[in-house]
């Protein structure tokens, strides 16, 4: 019988370690694909994949890190395993809802969810005419974005006039800007619902209150000596909640199987969802105190679909994939 793998693609090692830690721990094989550190240069399109699991975790946020082509690497490397029958966990539709805020909002509109008014801006020249369309407050954000890149608040329509025409204009990789209407919170925080499989993992609270736009949850994104703990376990939102059965359903039809949805309660009385993040982190704080590990249930899920796929393999017959289908730098 075939061993059972686990092939996660990538291209942040600093975001690895949570997860080859819950890998060794639930005893489930993995491999690493590190599209971000050159390790693969080439593939052999007519070679087949070697069999596994293949899980994506490529980020929107991938060119902050000098890495570029990541997602149009990312897109071959998906398609060319999914037309040899692959099983890919976020596959290629997913990716493309990661890597545009415009494809996830017309998602949860489509769906019936509540979503900020927004208008998607291409290029520089339309956003101060399309701005004017938003009564101040208002913010900004990239549509291929991540980690906040591009999103600040506006709180004149002159201080937005000024920033577009001036030297700290944040140009998006993709040339798509978002101006969107300012959510004003009820309390001063978000929450962020994390789901594996489908199913609800756990909900966090992210804290606000210092105006920072910027909310990784990663270890790696810790900011030392910090005097507010932002990432909170937020108990009362549970499988049961509403909210979270309609995010299950729209994970379901729209086949996204690992992800954080995040949403915000507003001060006039709406719960407004803004975010589909189909590559998400888990925050340390979090963990220590959740009765259940979101890490440790993605290896369980994946360990899970890679065993089943081993199984049909040794009572098929089928053997090893061509071997070098991948050329390394």
């Amino acid at each position: 019988m075939t061993t059972p793998i686990v092939n996660v693609i990538h291209e942040n090692d600093a975001w690895m370690p949570p997860f080859r830690a819950a890998f060794e721990a639930e005893g489930v094989p993995l491999e690493e694909i590190d599209l971000g550190g050159g390790s693969f240069s080439a593939i052999d399109l007519d070679a087949e994949p070697a069999p596994g699991i293949y899980w994506s975790r490529m980020s929107a946020s991938a060119h902050t890190r000098g890495h570029v082509h990541a997602k149009e690497h990312t897109r071959a490397l998906l398609r060319w395993l999914e037309s040899w029958g692959r099983r890919v966990v976020n596959g290629s539709d997913v990716l493309e809802l990661e890597v545009s805020k415009v494809a996830q909002h017309g998602l949860l509109r489509s769906h019936g969810f509540d979503v900020p008014r927004t208008t998607a801006v291409f290029g520089r020249g339309g956003l101060v005419e399309a701005a004017r369309a938003f009564e101040p407050p208002f913010i900004t954000k990239h549509n291929q974005g991540g980690k906040g890149l591009g999103v600040r608040r506006f709180d004149s329509h002159a201080d937005f006039d000024a920033y577009v025409a001036g030297e700290d204009f944040e140009e998006p990789v993709d040339g798509i800007t978002l101006v969107q209407e300012y959510l004003t919170a009820r309390e001063p925080f978000i929450t962020r619902a994390e789901f594996v499989g489908g199913r609800f993992v756990y909900a966090v609270r992210v804290d606000t209150s210092a105006g920072s736009f910027e909310l990784c949850p990663a270890d790696a994104c810790a900011v030392p000596g910090a005097e507010i703990e932002p990432f909170a376990l937020r108990p009362e939102i549970d499988a049961e909640h509403p909210l979270v059965r309609r995010y299950e359903a729209l994970l379901a039809e729209a086949g996204i199987e690992i992800a954080g949805i995040e949403f915000i309660e507003t001060v006039d009385g709406r719960t407004v969802t803004y975010d589909v993040n189909t590559n998400t982190n888990y925050n340390p704080d979090v963990e220590a105190v959740s009765p259940v590990s979101g890490p440790r249930s993605i290896a369980r899920f994946l360990g899970g679909l890679a065993a089943e796929e081993a199984g049909d393999a040794g009572n098929t017959g089928d053997t090893a994939a061509t071997a070098g289908a991948f050329s390394r730098a």
